[in-house]
């Protein structure tokens, strides 16, 4: 998509739209064991997104899955050297794009 003034291109943002059609969001209790992506969106509020945030959960951060419990038990994910267990439902709401 090019934005186009009376004679020329002003700047094209095609590579753009292409990366995020090819790269889409997830949510962060998809990724397995070893897999690290960008946190993109935290979908949650009150007391919960407060936590989050001091814990150092902010778009733009790189998150990794160090392991999932069984069943339906909680993810660890480390954010830079801090790791957090958080609960499945917790981390169905963070969205992530992988790296």
């Amino acid at each position: 998509m090019d934005c186009v003034t009376k004679d020329s291109v002003l700047w094209n943002n095609a590579g753009i739209i292409i990366s995020c059609c090819i790269m889409p969001a997830v949510a962060l209790s998809t990724l397995v064991p070893g897999e690290a992506a960008t946190i993109v969106a935290i979908h949650t509020e009150g007391p919960l997104h407060q936590r989050l945030l001091a814990m150092g959960f902010r778009t733009g951060k790189i998150i990794e899955v160090i392991r999932r419990a069984r069943f339906a038990g909680p993810l660890q994910v480390r954010i830079g050297t801090t790791d957090i267990l958080l609960r499945r439902n917790e981390a169905e709401k963070i969205m992530v794009k992988k790296a």
